[in-house]
């Protein structure tokens, strides 16, 4: 076929009506006509922009569909093959499908399979490589498998022979997994068996020691997989078994990481770190399994990279490796911070005069005691007070070198403090200037109650919340409001807040509910910042809105004026970036009780998508007599729903607070179970966010469940039998 014949009917297609990334897919016949040319910058671009609008990110359309028999003919033509075929692949293997039925773009591309499958005997390797691993992909096993297995018994080439098993065991795990076993022969590459182990556990096969010698025997396997899979084998691999979520798998995963971090060479130890830090990130029981395995490279003359990251994450199980800990932060340089910043949480007692002697030298460290890098998750205790520590950060806040996040991290530190920090007050003054946000929050929680230090506190925080830089003024006024009670000041700057150019104006907003009866005066300010309507509604646009108008029911209770206005910005969800603001929105609700019934379609809408669910909830429950609900709205019903939230790691903190507002009479057995298994199952709940956060917000989402399930069964004396696990 040559590249005319494959572009036959191009124009007959109706390419205006349908849809690609960026809009009408009218640009595809023009893009169509570059990608067979026979400039190679000119396909090379054309192919680019094939990428960008009809698998963009990942995401296919109804144009794509339209576009795979084209792709599939410029392929078989020998046109750009190898490239083409990946492409095809692609497109056959998104589930992210936009403006199309499921599963119709892999359908186009599995119609194409006498092209595809014609490729798999290609006489160049790249291209009978991309052909398989497209084949794969299809979900055609009636076609697609009998050819496979044909080429699995005359092909030679590795990389291929690797495709082939991968894509026999996805086309059918069944058939395919006699193949995945033989190709675990001891005397086979080291492509092939790596490959061969990862079908194996897609096939659902049990672990042995052959999969197990085969993997270790390969180390180090970098590079071993398919180049069209992102991902590192051993990681792969231990991953795998741990999703199985039994006890012999991950009893296998540990061995296999046990074994594995005992080589010495430099290669492998860095995969096994990498794949045991996987672990950790998938399995509650990980951590303390492995440390005993990792505790010893510290005491090796160079650790190796990747062990102190790892220990880092979970630090509230290391305190047996505290010694080597703080040897290796008494030495130099970034590994000496990294030691300590682990040690902060594994043994603060033994980090406390570490970081005092050498404070300017371990940012990282002192970001780790400060509890700065929580990143909004709590951290799970303040870092003890020490004397020789206070010393040094006092020391340390008053040098002018001291800059950046240093002083900020410095001051959160003596706020965990309390008053015991309190001779701190001198410098905390002197660096207001350089820490406007954070130095107000800190005299307040520092300051004693009475003397000079309090007197020079109080006129200090009156001047920059009334003359300061504009970015420190809401923070000043709180905290005098806090210190004293003086409420003029924070009205002032609430006021000027709303006024003005709205940079703080949500802060303003939730600031306007610790003033009390003097926040009456705000009301006129607060109305005239709600009816302004800028033309691009932003998201920190949304939370301010949101916001006043919750403070505004606070003060003055009025529903018909508030009402609408969470329900617009409840309204202006329009998916993930929206998501958290539509949360709060619905979180705000709940404040206003039963005046938010008006509000019950849009929140019934909320409950749709379940991150939203446990918010919505909390506001049903307020807004709604118990008569109402019922069918989709009963409490059973609505528990399923948080849980289903709970279980995806989002919003957990919502999602228990829903559970016990619903109450024990709202769960049922399955119910108690499934919190149950968030409360003691090995598999992680949370998997997403900042990566070294991601275990600690996990471990508290376990303890929260724990204290919500006693908290429901309790009072009834019934105790909920645990789940069977594998």
């Amino acid at each position: 076929m040559d590249r005319t014949l494959a572009l036959a009917g191009l124009d007959d297609r109706p390419w205006p009506e349908l849809d690609h990334a960026y809009g009408s897919a009218e640009d595809l016949p023009a893009v169509l006509r570059a990608l067979a040319g026979d400039d190679p910058e000119t396909t090379a671009g054309a192919l680019d922009e094939l990428y960008g609008s009809i698998v963009h990110q990942g995401t296919v359309y109804a144009a794509t569909a339209e576009a795979v028999p084209f792709l599939a003919r410029l392929a078989a033509a020998g046109h750009r093959s190898a490239d083409l075929l990946v492409l095809l692949g692609a497109i056959a293997e998104s589930t992210d499908e936009r403006g199309v039925a499921p599963g119709v773009c892999r359908a186009a591309v599995a119609g194409q399979l006498p092209f595809l499958l014609g490729l798999t005997g290609a006489g160049e390797v790249q291209v009978r490589q991309a052909a398989v691993w497209a084949a794969g992909h299809t979900a055609a096993p009636a076609e697609a498998w009998p050819v496979l297995r044909g080429r699995w018994d005359e092909e030679t080439d590795d990389a291929v022979r690797a495709e082939l098993v991968t894509a026999l065991v996805r086309l059918d795990p069944a058939r395919g997994a006699p193949t995945a076993l033989a190709a675990l022969a001891s005397d086979g590459p080291a492509r092939v068996r790596v490959t061969a182990v990862l079908a194996c556990l897609a096939a659902g096969l049990p672990w042995d020691t052959r999969q197990h010698d085969a993997v270790l025997a390969a180390l180090p396997a970098e590079g071993l997989v398919s180049v069209f899979e992102q991902c590192e084998p051993l990681q792969a691999v231990v991953g795998g078994l741990l999703r199985r979520d039994t006890a012999e798998d991950r009893e296998a995963a540990f061995a296999l990481l046990e074994a594995a971090l005992r080589v010495p060479e430099a290669d492998v130890r860095a995969e096994a770190l990498s794949a045991a830090d996987r672990a950790c990130m998938v399995s509650r029981s990980a951590p303390a399994r492995l440390l005993p395995a990792l505790l010893p490279l510290l005491d090796e003359p160079e650790p190796p990279r990747g062990v102190l990251p790892l220990l880092d994450k979970v630090a509230e199980q290391a305190g047996a490796g505290a010694p080597a800990l703080a040897r290796l932060a008494a030495g130099d340089g970034d590994l000496a911070d990294r030691a300590l910043a682990a040690l902060v949480t594994a043994a603060p007692a033994l980090a406390a005069p570490l970081l005092a002697e050498r404070l300017p030298e371990r940012p990282l460290a002192l970001a780790a005691a400060s509890g700065a890098r929580a990143h909004g998750t709590a951290v799970s205790a303040p870092f003890p007070y020490d004397a020789a520590l206070l010393h040094a950060v006092r020391r340390r806040l008053a040098d002018p070198e001291s800059k950046g996040n240093e002083p900020i991290h410095l001051a959160l530190l003596l706020a965990s403090w309390g008053r015991r920090a309190a001779p701190a007050v001198p410098e905390l003054l002197d660096a207001l200037p350089r820490i406007p946000l954070a130095g107000p929050t800190a005299l307040a929680a520092v300051c004693p109650d009475d003397g000079e230090p309090r007197t020079r506190t109080t006129e200090h925080l009156r001047a920059a919340a009334l003359h300061g830089p504009d970015e420190g003024r809401l923070s000043a006024a709180r905290a005098l409001h806090d210190l004293t009670g003086e409420s003029g000041p924070l009205i002032a700057a609430i006021r000027a807040e709303l006024a003005g150019s709205g940079r703080y104006l949500r802060e303003a907003a939730r600031l306007v509910t610790v003033l009390g009866e003097t926040a009456g005066e705000l009301v006129p300010a607060i109305r005239a910042a709600l009816m302004d309507q800028p033309a691009f509604r932003s998201l920190p646009w949304l939370d301010a809105h949101a916001e006043l108008a919750a403070a505004l029911w606070d003060i003055t209770g009025d529903a018909a004026t508030v009402v609408p206005l969470l329900e617009a910005v409840i309204r202006a969800d329009d998916g993930p970036w929206t998501r958290w603001t539509a949360m709060r929105t619905a979180r705000l609700a709940a404040r206003l009780g039963s005046a938010a019934r008006p509000l019950r379609p849009a929140l019934e809408e909320l409950l749709a998508t379940p991150p939203h669910a446990p918010a919505a909830v909390l506001a049903l429950l307020a807004a709604l007599p118990e008569e109402e609900l019922r069918g989709p709205l009963e409490r059973s019903v609505l528990a399923g729903q948080v849980l289903d939230t709970a279980e995806s790691g989002v919003d957990t903190d919502n999602a228990f607070e829903a559970l016990s507002a619903l109450g024990r009479a709202a769960l049922t057995d399955e119910h108690l179970h499934r919190i149950e298994r968030l409360a003691q199952g090995d598999r992680r709940v949370v998997t997403a966010g900042i990566g070294s956060q991601i275990i600690r917000a996990d471990e508290q989402l376990a303890t929260r469940a724990r204290e919500t399930l006693k908290a429901l069964t309790a009072p009834m004396g019934r105790v909920v039998p645990t789940p069977g696990q594998g």
